[in-house]
């Protein structure tokens, strides 16, 4: 399983743009195969900033997601807002804590 976290940085006139961008796109994003979870995050001291944070069950569906005429258009759509450049990282995660149980993965 890895976790995908994008840092977009947008400018101050187009934050409810991409927000609606958002709004249409999250649940076919949310459903495309392979994705197990999607938030969207906003940083409080900076409303222009956004990170998405997906759950996949491996790249390989990540990289499927990437390929797809959706996701082009998406970004296509959202690049147009930016006022700066993204960033990304794919990550793994090795401790994660929630309700059910804590587990930590060794290094």
């Amino acid at each position: 399983m890895i976790s995908r976290i994008v840092k977009l940085t947008f400018r101050s006139d187009a934050i409810d743009d991409f927000k609606k961008i958002f709004e249409v796109s999250s649940q076919k994003i949310r459903s495309s195969k392979g994705c197990i979870s999607l938030k969207l995050l906003q940083v409080e001291d900076d409303p222009r900033i956004f990170f998405t944070y997906s759950v996949w069950e491996d790249e390989s569906y990540l990289d499927m997601y990437r390929s797809t005429d959706f996701f082009r258009g998406t970004w296509s759509s959202c690049k147009k807002l930016f006022d700066d450049k993204p960033e990304a990282w794919t990550t793994q995660v090795l401790y994660s804590s929630d309700h059910e149980e804590d587990t930590f993965r060794e290094l």
